[in-house]
């Protein structure tokens, strides 16, 4: 079992209906999560992040494609199956005040999972809650406090604190800092990465913040329209980005170093729709390198250890 990658994804798809057609939110993505890390998905606003984390967890209904879960194929369960799931699997969502109950308390938002799941008695119940609340920081005075009365840092914090208080071992991080002021967003992440030592978590982390994915990610996967042009290690995606997507998306990353400046690389061209889109690379309107192959089904290949890119000029415009 320590083999098996805790989440696998093999030709996911989800597609929404709409008067003018099917929607191509995700559409054909592969790829896996090892238990322990962490995978960023990066990507502009509208380009099927949040659906693909959605999708995974059993929030939204896949279209096709197959999603395993510690080697069990989870694409189709029965509702006894997926209740069990939600233990194992959880989010957290992007919003910290909208995702809560405006008409319960810290202390009965963290302890609804728990009361839903039945795993305590009336007995340790209490007790359950108070040791996870003390966990992510949230202090005594405030558990009898309602979300409109904290500030958006200890909003997340509840979040934080309802997505692991039934210990699983799968976490959705759905943009949780992007609402968040930048000290504020330093502590969360800080948080999330003390929890992921001490319970062994594996984190999908969903975001559109470059800076935040680096310090966080162990792998990264940029998406664009609802598909994957690149995948590989942080590490390795920040010093040779391959796809000329990616590259657009580093080169708008702001850089402290005033005598090295990053060159900017404007896209222009018009977005191809979602829609019913063509077959071939979906960002080919808006690409310098762009040539008759590209308008042809594109496949997310290796062209270095590890390093995965969709595009049929990879080779060619990193020379």
């Amino acid at each position: 079992m320590t083999n098996v990658p805790m989440i696998e994804v093999k030709n996911l798809m989800k597609y929404f209906d709409t008067p003018r057609g099917k929607l191509h939110a995700v559409d054909d993505v592969s790829f896996t999560i090892e238990r322990g890390t962490t995978m960023g998905v990066v990507g502009e606003s509208g380009c099927g992040k949040s659906t693909l984390g959605r999708t995974i967890i059993h929030l939204l209904e896949s279209t096709g494609g197959q999603i395993f879960f510690n080697g069990e194929n989870i694409t189709r369960v029965n509702k006894k199956r997926l209740r069990k799931l939600r233990n194992e699997m959880q989010i957290i969502f992007q919003d910290p005040y909208s995702s809560l109950n405006p008409r319960m308390t810290v202390f009965e938002t963290v302890r609804e999972p728990l009361v839903r799941s039945k795993r305590c008695t009336k007995k340790e119940l209490n007790g359950r809650v108070e040791s996870i609340m003390t966990t992510v920081g949230l202090d005594e005075r405030l558990w009898n406090s309602y979300p409109h009365e904290l500030d958006g840092g200890r909003r997340q914090r509840i979040g934080i604190a309802r997505a692991i208080a039934l210990d699983p071992s799968f976490i959705v991080c759905d943009e949780p800092v992007s609402a968040l002021d930048v000290s504020i967003q330093a502590q969360i992440l800080n948080l999330m990465q003390d929890l992921q030592e001490e319970k062994g978590l594996t984190y999908m982390f969903i975001t559109h913040d470059l800076s935040v994915v680096r310090h966080i990610s162990t792998h990264i996967c940029v998406m664009y329209l609802g598909q994957l042009v690149e995948t590989c290690s942080s590490k390795e995606l920040f010093m040779t980005p391959i796809h000329p997507y990616t590259k657009a998306l580093l080169s708008a990353v702001p850089s402290t170093d005033i005598f090295h400046k990053r060159e900017r690389i404007l896209l222009r061209g018009e977005l191809v729709s979602p829609i019913n889109p063509k077959p071939g690379c979906r960002f080919a309107t808006r690409c310098n390198h762009v040539f008759d192959k590209c308008h042809q089904p594109q496949i997310l290949e290796e062209v270095s250890p590890g390093h995965f890119v969709s595009c049929c000029r990879a080779n060619d415009i990193n020379e």
